[in-house]
């Protein structure tokens, strides 16, 4: 039997470098919109998908083998690694995260745990050695960003506004420190096993830090995000960041020591090459589009594609994940689409 040949094109261009096609991966590429996810999920709940390491890959691999993507995204929630260090955290069909023991004190963020990634995770790691033998693509591992983590855990699940965060933030200065502390140490350590694991590259989800506006993030957030991906540079292995309705904070990314900025569909990539943003970028396609007419559809990833070729380093992707009432033949035709793509000189 040959061996597959190796697609290096995403970490080609993660790092900036030129690629023979646009390399194409979508966030949430492994979910409801797919019958095969839909038939694996009524057997199992969310996590113990995550914790049974055969289903776990195969739901990763999934995407790849059915849509023919550049890169494999473990399939795994940001929650993962916070029930082992004592968050009472469920997934709730149609909520989201639900958290029992919200932080409230100083003395909550003090009784947190310390991750032990091979006693408490062992079966994301066991995960991703088994992909790294199945893949032809790079693996991206992941994590929640602190920011993101907090908010959960102080809202008790899903905010629309994050009041709650924002007041514990400004009136308990003390407790919020400690817990970036927290969370920064237990995202370094995940991210640092994923890695050793196998991970080939990893994107940090701050998905609500746009809530935030730019004086607080450099206040609250700056450091922490710093200390992270610092910890990280000496892997090697690229890494990417992303939040939802952050452009007012993308100079403010640009200047961390990432090496891919993840948009949403807010902001264009002309925008944020005319911001001053010199990173790889990675997306940046409204998902609601996937619903779209195809001649709708083609023309927006044809323009975001003229955007984002216009100099290395791109990385086509959604503005935020794929949603259960996306097609997988739409995902099909447009990932084709993209790898065949030549821009108009």
């Amino acid at each position: 039997m040959t061996a597959k040949t190796f697609n290096d094109t995403f970490l080609k261009a993660c790092r900036g470098e030129a690629t023979e096609h646009v390399p194409v991966w979508y966030m949430r590429q492994a979910g409801r919109y797919q019958p095969e996810y839909r038939a694996i999920r009524a057997k199992h709940s969310f996590f113990e998908m995550n914790y049974i390491p055969e289903v776990c890959a195969e739901v990763t691999r999934l995407p790849v083998d059915q849509l023919g993507v550049d890169a494999a995204i473990l399939f795994a929630d940001i929650m993962t690694p916070l029930k082992p260090i004592g968050v009472d955290v469920n997934i709730e069909s149609g909520i989201g995260p639900v958290i029992a023991n919200p932080i409230e004190s100083l003395k909550d963020v003090e009784r947190l745990l310390e991750l032990d990634p091979e006693t408490h995770v062992p079966y994301i790691l066991e995960s991703i050695k088994i992909l790294r033998q199945q893949l032809s693509v790079p693996l991206i591992g992941f994590a929640g960003a602190p920011f993101t983590l907090a908010s959960y855990m102080i809202e008790g699940g899903p905010s629309k506004h994050y009041h709650k965060t924002k007041a514990f933030m400004y009136t308990e200065p003390a407790a919020w420190q400690a817990l970036m502390e927290k969370l920064g140490d237990m995202t370094i350590t995940y991210l640092k096993a994923q890695i050793k694991a196998g991970a080939q590259a990893v994107q940090v989800f701050d998905s609500w830090v746009g809530a935030l506006n730019d004086e607080d993030y450099r206040e609250y957030i700056t450091p922490v995000m710093t200390r992270i991906f610092n910890a990280l540079k000496d892997t090697g292995v690229p890494m990417i960041y992303f939040g939802i309705g952050a452009g007012h904070l993308l100079m403010d990314w640009n200047r961390l020591p990432v090496d891919v900025v993840g948009l949403d569909w807010r902001t264009s990539i002309t925008t944020a090459r005319e911001m001053g943003v010199t990173k790889t970028l990675q997306g940046n396609l409204d998902p609601t589009l996937l619903l779209a007419p195809w001649e709708k559809l083609e023309a927006k990833a044809k323009e975001i594609l003229d955007e984002g070729t216009k100099q290395p380093g791109f990385i086509f992707n959604l503005g935020h994940g794929v949603f259960p009432d996306a097609k997988v033949e739409t995902l099909q035709q447009l990932t084709k689409f993209i790898h065949s793509y030549k821009r108009d000189v």
